[in-house]
This record gives C-alpha cells, sequence and structure tokens, in this order.
C-alpha cells in the first residue's frame, strides 16, 4: 500500500509500505476512505515533536471502513463506516475511567502518527477499536465526520470548555488557522457576547469573518488595544492560544482580564515564558491539554442533527495519492488560501 511516512525533519515520501495486519485482538484494519493533515503533522516535519521516530507513518484523523477485527471486538464490525479518533483509549486504566482518554495509561492517549503508524495511507491498524472509533449514520458525510477526528473537538474540549466560556462572555482568540476558526465554532455553543481574533494573515481573518468573529485585529494593530477598548480596559473573560509559538501564549496572558481564563490549545515546540511577575496578582486560571474526544459522541449527534455545521473548515480537495501535493498547499496557506484539506479514496 502507499503511505506518506516521516524520515526526519523537512523529509517525507508518499511510499510503499506493507499493508497493516492485526496485532492484537483488540485491533481493527481500516481501509482509510477520507483524511486530512492536521497542523501538529507540520509541527512534527519541523522536528518539533522529537518522539516521532523516523519512518513512522503520519496521520491521526481518518473516516473509514472496518475491513477486519480482532476477536474481541464486539462494537464495530466488517463492513461498518467509522470516524477514527486521533486518540485511542483502551477503556480500562485510570484515566480512562475518568473519560481523560489523552492520558490512556493502558497503551492509548496521542499514538496514531505519533507513537504508531497513523492514518495517511491507504489502511490503518487502529488499536482499541471498541473505544476509539465511532459508526457514523448514514446522514452523516465522510468529508463532514473528518473534522470530527480532531480539530474540532480539540477546539471544544481544550479551548471553550476548558476556558470556561460562558454566555455573555468576551473570548479573544489568537490565531485563525483551522483550530482557530473551530474555537470561533465551539465556543459559539456557549452564546458569548464577542468574539474578538487576532491573526497576521488577512485572507484568515477573512475566513474568521465567515464563522462568526465579531471583531478582527488586522496585522500592525495593538491586539491589547481592540480588547482594552472594547472592554472597557478590563481585557478579555477568555483567551484562547490556537497557534503555537511563545508570541501567541505571551499575547494572550495580556489580553485576558483579572479572573479571566487563559486556554492553551497549540502544539508548543518552544519554551514560552510565563510572566508570574505580573500575572500572580490577577487570578488567572490558566489550562492547557491534549484533547480526551470525550466530547465525540455529543458532536456527533449534533452534526447528525444538522446543528453543527462542519463544512465550511474545507477548502482542498485531493484523491489519497495526490499526499505530496496536499501537503504542500496546506504548509503555504498565505499563498493557497488553505484551511482544512482533504484526500479522498478514488
Amino acid at each position: 500500500m502507499k503511505a506518506l511516512v516521516y524520515d526526519g525533519p523537512g523529509r517525507r515520501a508518499w511510499t510503499d509500505r506493507p499493508k497493516p495486519e492485526l496485532i492484537d485482538s483488540t485491533d481493527a484494519i481500516v481501509r482509510v476512505d477520507a483524511v486530512t493533515i492536521c497542523g501538529t503533522d507540520l509541527h512534527i516535519l519541523k522536528g518539533d515533536v522529537a518522539t516521532v521516530d523516523h519512518g513512522r507513518i503520519l496521520g491521526h484523523e481518518a473516516v473509514g471502513t472496518i475491513e477486519q477485527v480482532g476477536a474481541a471486538v464486539t462494537t464495530v464490525k466488517p463492513g461498518d463506516r467509522v470516524l477514527v479518533s486521533c486518540i485511542s483509549a483502551c477503556g480500562r486504566c485510570e484515566y480512562c475511567r475518568k473519560a481523560q482518554f489523552g492520558q490512556c495509561l493502558g497503551g492509548g492517549g496521542w499514538i496514531l502518527g505519533h507513537r504508531i503508524d497513523g492514518v495517511q495511507a491507504e489502511y490503518a491498524r487502529v488499536p482499541f477499536a471498541d473505544t476509539s472509533t465511532y459508526v457514523l449514520p448514514d446522514s452523516v458525510s465522510n468529508e463532514a465526520a473528518l473534522m470530527l477526528a480532531d480539530i474540532v473537538p480539540t477546539s471544544y474540549e481544550v479551548g471553550a470548555r476548558n476556558g470556561n466560556v460562558r454566555p455573555g462572555d468576551t473570548v479573544a482568540i489568537v490565531g485563525a488557522g483551522p483550530i482557530g476558526l473551530a474555537a470561533i465554532t465551539t465556543a459559539q455553543l456557549f452564546s458569548p457576547s464577542t468574539v474578538i481574533v487576532v491573526d497576521l494573515e488577512p485572507s484568515r481573518l477573512a475566513a474568521a469573518k465567515t464563522f462568526g468573529a465579531d471583531v478582527l485585529v488586522q496585522p500592525g494593530e495593538d491586539a491589547v488595544a481592540v480588547v482594552g477598548e472594547l472592554t472597557g480596559g478590563l481585557g478579555a473573560d477568555v483567551a484562547i492560544e490556537a497557534v503555537g509559538v511563545p508570541e501567541t501564549f505571551e499575547l494572550c496572558a495580556k489580553l485576558v482580564r483579572p479572573g479571566g481564563h487563559l486556554a492553551n490549545i497549540g502544539v508548543h515546540g518552544k519554551p514560552a515564558t510565563l510572566h508570574l511577575e505580573d500575572l500572580w496578582i490577577r487570578n488567572l486560571t490558566i489550562t492547557t491539554g491534549l484533547l480526551d474526544t470525550s466530547s465525540t459522541p455529543m458532536l456527533l449527534r449534533m452534526l447528525a442533527a444538522g446543528r453543527l455545521d462542519t463544512s465550511r473548515f474545507l477548502t482542498h480537495r485531493f484523491g489519497l495519492d495526490e499526499m505530496d501535493e496536499a501537503y504542500d498547499v496546506f504548509a503555504r496557506p498565505q499563498d493557497s488560501d488553505a484551511l482544512k484539506v482533504a484526500l479522498f479514496r478514488q
């Protein structure tokens, strides 16, 4: 089969790899029907995630068809169309029993495309199939479901929910890439009064406006001054970091008001300074996190009921064998205006 293989910082290849086989009785083999690329994959290719081995098949977001299951799998069967979650869950350890699947101690967590081969391939082995895949209703398309593999539950859980967004809040989101746009979408579920978005790329700010942002901070504008003017000098109730670089985290710390919440979603490859000399007195709550996907069933129900729109995220579509082109487009949003790309089996 063909797969996208990481071979060290800056090196990737769409190349031949053996088709995966069942290893554990809880595994499933999934034929990949639709897959996408994540900003985390770009972080890996930059060398920011040192725990990814050379030769690893990347990818952790897919929709596919169950082809084979292990003897212990009971909730999915060959022929089922499933969402493959970016988080795998053993279902038995202390953290899984608390629905904190991202911290799974039983061999799960974020392992696809990280600790084990991922889903940017024609076929993938999915561990813990009973608790790590979701059967899709007929009314939900592969394309729509794909956004629930990672970015939507991530932004909901790590951004809006951890940030404790409440009705009437002012929410400042730094970063208008796919995660930032998903943060707009999921923050709106809690009825904030104002959503402010900060980004350096005009095309992404334009996208943020279509997703429902109320105020856009343009390149060259002073974000702290804009947020201060809109809030009577108090600052945002919630600041959501959706980039993953030191400057954006430190900006969020300046944007949030005393007693507010700073929710960090971004994947950081370098240290960021936590200015406790300024922050200790401001009663801030700062949260970080890897998503747990505990919200995925709820979000899937909303999608099936027409209460959640994921269609706006996809800007580019490719065949599965166009993986290199898809990576090039996704990695150059300033030239391509790409938000999320999707690749489909043809």
